[in-house]
């Protein structure tokens, strides 16, 4: 059966089936190239259009991307909470939950801004309502009845700086939000985007085993950007679609902790050493590359919010009954030495439904797997130890 791969909105119009439905409404800029009468037109958005109609024909696009979690013939009526909504990544990522039927209510939290940004996202011609809350005597009524939150809340990073400086800030930011998560949707899935997130994962781990609500399966540190990384720079390299690539990135988010797993390549792929380790090395510090691009003007912020996306959507089809729904992310695990690690999870209606473990590696792999441990296990310390600490 085809996903079909689009917000209900740029759907409209589009090939269901082998039937054609017209679309409602007068085009919008968004919605322009999709069918008129009886023809379609190409649409401007390719990211967007994956695996919709291209002539007279539906082609499935087999990326694990922003496709997963649109619509997928019911619709789930899930409520998803996004703390640090006005940020440089709040906005985008709050924008692409709205394009998803599979979002029914969004909440919308930030310390200021968040009644404009909520206003103008609730235009969208899209099913889900938005509603947005400032300051923490709003957060308890934005948390309430939760299904997922994201949080992306923090300080983004400056040239020079490493994610761990963003520790002090960024530490206090998700201890105070998941404190309150904890308290007000504790069955909720919780999905930590702030850097550190070898260490913010610890905090909200022992947050919520303060409150007495932990559950190892329902929280995830999103890892999923050097995913969406790793497949584009390896589909360049090969001249590949990236939509159609897929590698697999194990160990955590920092550095030489983040192990992409080139061996494991889906289409199978091969590089010499030099460039192996060129490879590899790029998408360990693509995050400093935009940084560094940006010039003092934020961090990854687009790119993070595509991916942020990507793993929510993932999140509510496996929670909405989808069988076999993959993608890696730091949690809780028993894998290796060290007690978080990211690896390829298979997904369910509960979380976790089982971790898939490493693999079979390469001698190369092995070694970076080893290297990154001393890193990893200073980083989980150091969260534990915060919120331990934390009043």
């Amino acid at each position: 059966m085809l996903s079909r791969a689009a917000p209900a909105a740029l759907r409209r119009g589009l090939a269901t089936g082998t039937q054609l439905r017209p679309a409602p409404a007068p085009a919008l800029p968004l919605r322009r190239g999709l069918a008129t009468g009886t023809q379609l037109r190409p649409a401007p958005a390719p990211a967007l259009r994956r695996g919709l109609a291209t002539g007279t024909q539906v082609r499935p696009a087999p990326a694990p991307a922003l496709r997963r979690g649109l619509a997928t013939g019911t619709q789930n009526n899930a409520k998803v909470a996004v703390l640090g909504a006005s940020g440089g990544i709040g906005q985008p990522l709050s924008l692409l939950l709205k394009n998803s039927p599979l979002v029914s209510k969004l909440s919308l939290y930030d310390i200021a801004h968040t009644p404009g940004v909520a206003a103008d996202l609730s235009h969208i011609e899209t099913r889900a309502t938005v509603k947005g809350f400032m300051g923490a005597e709003q957060l308890p009524e934005c948390l309430k009845g939760c299904d997922v939150v994201v949080i992306p809340a923090g300080v983004p990073r400056k040239p020079g700086m490493t994610r761990d400086d963003l520790f002090n800030t960024n530490a206090s930011i998700v201890a105070t939000l998941t404190t309150a998560c904890a308290k007000h949707c504790p069955e909720a899935m919780i999905c930590i985007i702030s850097n550190p997130v070898n260490s913010t994962i610890p905090i909200t781990s022992e947050v919520f085993k303060k409150q007495g609500v932990y559950n190892p399966k329902k929280i995830f540190g999103v890892t999923t950007l050097d995913i969406v990384r790793a497949n584009t720079f390896v589909a360049e390299l090969k001249g590949l679609d990236p939509a159609r690539v897929t590698v697999p990135v194990i160990g955590g988010h920092a550095g030489k902790t983040i192990i992409p797993l080139i061996s494991q390549c889906t289409p199978k792929v091969d590089f010499p050493q030099d460039q192996l380790v060129k490879l590899t090395g790029r998408i360990q510090e693509a995050g400093t590359e935009v940084v560094q691009a940006k010039a003092g003007a934020g961090s990854a912020t687009l790119s993070m919010a595509y991916a942020g996306a990507r793993f929510v959507f993932s999140l509510l089809e496996a929670m909405n009954g989808k069988q076999g729904v993959v993608e890696c992310s730091f949690v809780k695990s028993e894998e290796t030495e060290s007690p978080y690690f990211s690896t390829p999870l298979l997904l369910g209606k509960n979380g976790i439904e089982k971790n898939l473990g490493i693999g079979k590696i390469t001698p190369f792999e092995e070694k970076m797997v080893a290297e990154a441990m001393a890193e990893l296990k200073a980083s989980i310390k150091k969260g534990e130890d915060f919120a331990k600490n934390f009043k």
